[in-house]
C-alpha cells in the first residue's frame, strides 16, 4: 500500500520513474536480443545504398533498381527488430493496465500517458545512445 500512497503523493515523480525502470527494462531486453553485427551491416548496406541512390537522381530505371536492393534487406531488418518486442510485449500490457488503473485516482489522471510516453523516449533516447543501440 506504501507505493500506492506514494503514487498518489508524486504522481509525476512516480509515473517518470516508473517510465525509467521500464524504458530500462526495454533496453536491457533489446541489447541482449539483438544482432548488433547484423544490424550493423544492414544499416551500413543501406547507408551506401542511398548514397549510391544519390548519384543516379537522372536515372529512374537505375534508382528503382537500388530501391529494390534496400527492399530486400526490410525483412530480415525488421525481424531482428521484432525479436525483443515481442519478449515485451506482454509485461508491458499488464503493466499498462495497472498504470490506467492507478494513476486514474491521481492529480494527473488525464495526462499520465504524456508523461510517461515524454519521459520515455527521453530516457529511452539517452540509454540508447549510452549502451550503443543506435
Amino acid at each position: 500500500m506504501a507505493i500506492i500512497d506514494l503514487i498518489q503523493a508524486n504522481p509525476r515523480i512516480a509515473i517518470i520513474v516508473l517510465s525509467f525502470i521500464v524504458t530500462v527494462f526495454i533496453t536491457t531486453i533489446s541489447y541482449f536480443m539483438t544482432d548488433k553485427v547484423r544490424m550493423k551491416e544492414i544499416k551500413e548496406r543501406q547507408k551506401e545504398l542511398r548514397k549510391e541512390m544519390k548519384s543516379y537522381k537522372g536515372n529512374p530505371e537505375k534508382m528503382m533498381e537500388i530501391n529494390q536492393k534496400m527492399l530486400e534487406d526490410m525483412p530480415e531488418q525488421l525481424k531482428l527488430s521484432m525479436k525483443p518486442m515481442m519478449v515485451t510485449f506482454i509485461p508491458i500490457i499488464i503493466l499498462f493496465g495497472w498504470l490506467k488503473a492507478t494513476f486514474a485516482l491521481t492529480a494527473i489522471s488525464g495526462s499520465w500517458l504524456w508523461w510517461y510516453i515524454g519521459s520515455s523516449i527521453i530516457f529511452s533516447i539517452v540509454i540508447r545512445k549510452g549502451v550503443g543501440l543506435q
